[in-house]
């Protein structure tokens, strides 16, 4: 899922491209991908793009009379710019939803896999806006008073209080894994019992990573549009990296898995050289479960030689 890096790249190249401009036309190729009826979408057309912003992970465009465009993009939703000289045409198939068209280009809404979960959403006035709001910390703003208030408010694992919208505003499952690796922090350690210190260490580590990443993404993406807007990316310590040498220290990264998704972290860094317990190989292997670096290294040089 795109979050506040990536987010605040697609607004700056929506700001090149639409600011300033009339919508002209709007087509939406999926009968499921608009989840408002009123005001109808079509109200925006003719309209100029007045204001662009960020509402934690959610694309805020907006246009003249108070009218809101609101583009949550979810797990595999992307945006794709289309030039009008270049005479580019949109993709092919199902994985176009809605096409907007400008005077100087189309901004095309596309979402692959079968699991549709993007969503528009047309409001109007700002009060209407403001219930769309998690109301999560700006974190790149915020003091670290705010912060620290923010974070021990509730007593939550790390990793939770981090993706909590309602808390943090723009961070996910990718940027967590990094953060809490760049603060040398076990996933579930719980927020009450964190030291002045380690809270320092977090709020740093907030506001270092995500700056990084969002001006490594504005670097790649250039006067252009995002092309590659990925969660999983090679020059990440953690996230995704199950099994390769931690960046910093070589210890093996590892995961925990739950639902559809799973948490990185490195033992080195972050747990003492602990192996969290993952929820179901855990259960699965009782006694078996590897609690070490070590034991889970020989184990799996075990399960290789067999």
């Amino acid at each position: 899922m795109p979050e506040l890096p990536d987010i605040t790249v697609y607004l700056e190249a929506l700001a090149r491209s639409v600011a300033g401009q009339r919508l002209a036309r709007v087509q939406l190729r999926s009968l499921f991908v608009l989840r408002t009826s009123r005001p109808p979408i079509e109200t925006l057309v003719g309209r100029e793009v007045v204001e662009l912003r960020r509402m934690g992970k959610r694309i805020v465009i907006g246009f003249g009379d108070d009218l809101w465009l609101v583009l949550h993009l979810m797990v595999a939703g992307r945006l794709q710019w289309l030039p009008r000289e270049g005479r580019a045409k949109p993709p092919a198939g199902k994985i176009v939803l809605a096409l907007f068209e400008f005077e100087s280009g189309t901004l095309v809404l596309t979402e692959a896999g079968t699991k549709k979960r993007a969503a528009l959403h047309v409001i109007a006035g700002e009060a209407a806006l403001a219930a769309h709001d998690p109301g999560g910390l700006e974190v790149m703003t915020a003091s670290p008073e705010a912060f620290a208030q923010v974070l021990t408010a509730h007593n939550h694992t790390l990793k939770r209080a981090l993706t909590d919208p309602h808390l943090f505003s723009g961070i996910g499952n990718a940027y967590s894994d990094e953060i809490l690796q760049a603060a040398r922090l076990s996933p579930v350690k719980l927020t009450s019992r964190l030291s002045a210190e380690e809270i320092e260490r977090m709020h740093a580590a907030v506001r270092t990573t995500l700056e990084t990443w969002t001006n490594r993404l504005r670097t790649e993406a250039g006067n252009g549009f995002p092309k590659k807007v990925t969660a999983f990316r090679p020059e990440m310590a953690v996230h995704g990296k199950f099994g390769q040498a931690c960046p910093t220290c070589g210890t093996a990264v590892q995961r925990i898995r739950y639902a559809e998704n799973e948490t990185n972290y490195c033992p080195g860094c972050q747990t003492e050289g602990r192996i969290l317990a993952d929820r179901s190989l855990s259960r699965l292997l009782k006694n078996d479960w590897p609690r070490t670096v070590e034991a889970w290294e020989t184990a799996r040089g075990s399960g290789q030689k067999r």
